[in-house]
């Protein structure tokens, strides 16, 4: 059973960014299948790396579409996504060091992305990208 479920609330408008986000419901999904039976520790590294290449084509395409559209607030949301990144890197370095208890925790992390960032910050910019004719 699904964790979280892609609902047209998560929708951004803008098809492409629209798939690349329910890739990482997907990466949630996974985890949390996984540990509930309890085989967390054969998926987290294969995972982790898989987000870590997710969040850097994901945001390099993002940022691309917010410099063409000027969006304004593009300076923060670019320290946030690296921010995120940096912070699913440590969890590969944890992980690489023997860490098998992060599950929990890099669960909580996907999370409050999907629930913070996406459904706030990413909302913020769907008009200024139809403005410019992003869809």
């Amino acid at each position: 059973m699904a964790l979280f479920t892609w609902n047209n609330n998560y929708s951004v408008g803008i098809a492409t960014l629209d798939q690349q986000h329910m890739s990482l419901f997907d990466a949630l999904n996974e985890l949390h299948n996984a540990m509930m039976q309890g085989k967390a520790k054969d998926v987290t590294a294969t995972l982790i790396r898989n987000l870590l290449a997710y969040t850097r084509e994901h945001f390099s395409v993002e940022e691309a579409m917010l410099v063409k559209a000027s969006f304004p607030d593009l300076a923060k949301h670019r320290r946030r996504h690296a921010e995120f990144t940096k912070q699913i890197a440590g969890f590969l370095t944890r992980l690489e060091k023997g860490d098998l208890s992060l599950n929990i925790e890099l669960l909580n992390v996907l999370r409050d992305w999907l629930t913070n960032h996406i459904m706030r910050e990413d909302h913020s910019y769907s008009s200024c990208l139809v403005q410019h004719g992003i869809r």
